[in-house]
């Protein structure tokens, strides 16, 4: 793959064949009875000590980082953190109650609810939150007791699956658990078709794009297996007429630019209630076009350059659509240097734009206004997705009454979209995706539920 920034090739990995994941599936089959055997405790102590040696490479990561996908050090640093804290979380729920006692209405009966691993998990990890959804991809699944064939990103083969996979085994994972197979990106087709298709592979869990994320699902579907799919998003944030603006400016430049707007709840639209708009939107675009603009290596930039010059060029392109059709710069624009895009703060986007509807996915934010919560509502839901939602306001009822009219599987009152904690239920609807990934949530996503009786007498059978 090739370093955004310099343009340099940064490392060269394995392009694997159908051959390589038919063996992975092989190797993860023969290790699962083990692994699902194995003590609680002995398993939790590997989780842990994995969360103790990712914080310990921290340094590598945030170069990792830095050289597959562009990502600015902060950023880097915040995977390390969260990943690791992913891992102490699977650690916890392997200790957990796992099940229920159920009330028979057979006299001397117990009866319980118990949940039980899969089997072979495929899991595939995107580039661009790499070190944390590598680590949510494998944690829940391997934590309930399946082993794992994880397909990282082809952008960001290390810092998506390798990386992750070395701090496991050695924290002590035995062999087979977890398998990654990397590929060129023109075989990922039949690659997917191949994980997905294994007869010995009984879920699936995908995060990425909702185009891609359509294909994994329904190769799923046609092999009968369940899927987890936290896909794209088209994510709001609401400031109420009783919001602090100063506030409010801070929050939203960081939900629409962290990552140079590259995150799946980044806040793609901003809406204003009419009576702040005039001070939001002029402190809102000096704040972000003075937002630290370069090199991924240094702790003080904020925009980095985007996964590759396409994704730039893509955001330039999205900019002058909407130009051409009526919308405003309020900052940034202009033409991309490889890799890069400013960040841009657009005003007056109409439906005939195609980032009206479309994800932006980069560091591109629209400002609108609203004169009721019913208008914000209706603006917030007007979009195929459904995955996060933010709502600026000082008094915590307010916001409640407008996130219970909210579509999204996520919501944040007097904060803005970009949150993720890994104890959590995360996901979306509608073309966000199904599925829970965080907590019990993710467990119980990646295990089966058996119901189990015990007869404590001998029971009286007719005839």
């Amino acid at each position: 793959m090739t370093d955004p920034w310099s343009a340099t090739v940064y490392a060269t990995v394995a392009a694997a064949a159908p051959a390589d994941v038919t063996a992975a599936v092989d190797a993860a089959d023969s290790a699962f009875t083990v692994w699902a055997a194995m003590p609680a405790f002995e398993r939790r102590a590997i989780f842990l000590r994995a969360a103790d040696l990712l914080d310990a490479r921290a340094e590598q990561a945030i170069a990792h980082m830095a050289g597959e996908v562009g990502g600015a050090a902060p950023w880097a640093g915040f995977n390390v953190m969260l990943a690791a804290n992913v891992f102490r979380e699977a650690a916890a729920a392997l200790t957990a109650p796992r099940g229920d006692v159920l009330t028979s209405g057979a006299p001397g009966v117990l009866s319980m609810a118990v949940r039980e691993p899969l089997g072979v998990v495929a899991a595939f990890a995107p580039w661009n939150a790499p070190i944390i959804l590598s680590a949510r991809a494998v944690a829940a699944p391997l934590a309930a007791g399946n082993t794992v064939v994880l397909r990282p990103s082809e952008a960001a083969p290390i810092s998506s699956g390798l990386l992750v996979a070395d701090v496991l085994h050695e924290a002590g994972l035995p062999a087979g658990v977890l398998n990654v197979v990397t590929n060129d990106p023109a075989d990922a087709p039949e690659i997917a078709r191949t994980l997905i298709g294994d007869e010995r592979v009984r879920a699936v869990n995908f995060t990425g794009s909702t185009g891609v994320g359509r294909i994994i699902g329904t190769l799923a579907a046609e092999h009968l297996k369940p899927a987890v799919l936290e896909l794209g998003g088209k994510n709001s944030i609401i400031v109420l007429d009783d919001a602090d603006v100063d506030y409010a400016v801070g929050a939203a430049v960081f939900g629409a630019f962290a990552n140079s707007g590259q995150i799946c709840m980044s806040a793609d639209r901003v809406l204003v209630h009419e009576s702040l708009a005039a001070e939001f939107t002029a402190k809102f675009a000096d704040a972000v076009a003075g937002l630290p603009t370069g090199d991924p290596s240094d702790p003080r930039t904020v925009i980095g350059p985007l996964v590759n010059p396409a994704a730039a060029q893509r955001i330039a392109g999205l900019v002058a659509d909407a130009v051409a059709k009526g919308a405003m710069v309020l900052a940034g624009g202009g033409e991309p240097e490889g890799a890069l895009h400013r960040a841009t703060v657009l005003t007056g986007v109409t439906p005939a734009a195609n980032l009206h509807h479309d994800e932006a996915f980069g560091p591109l934010c629209v400002i609108d206004t609203f004169a009721t919560d019913a208008e914000a509502v209706a603006m917030a839901n007007d979009t195929e997705h459904g995955l996060s939602a933010g709502i600026i306001t000082e008094n915590a009822t307010h916001g409640l009454r407008v996130a219970a009219g909210l579509r999204t599987g996520i919501v944040h009152i007097n904060d803005q979209s970009v949150g993720d904690e890994p104890q959590a239920p995360f996901g979306g609807v509608r073309n966000s995706g199904y599925g829970r990934f965080g907590g019990r949530w993710g467990i119980d996503a990646f295990s089966n539920t058996r119901w189990v009786t015990v007869a404590t007498e001998q029971l009286p059978f007719p005839g």
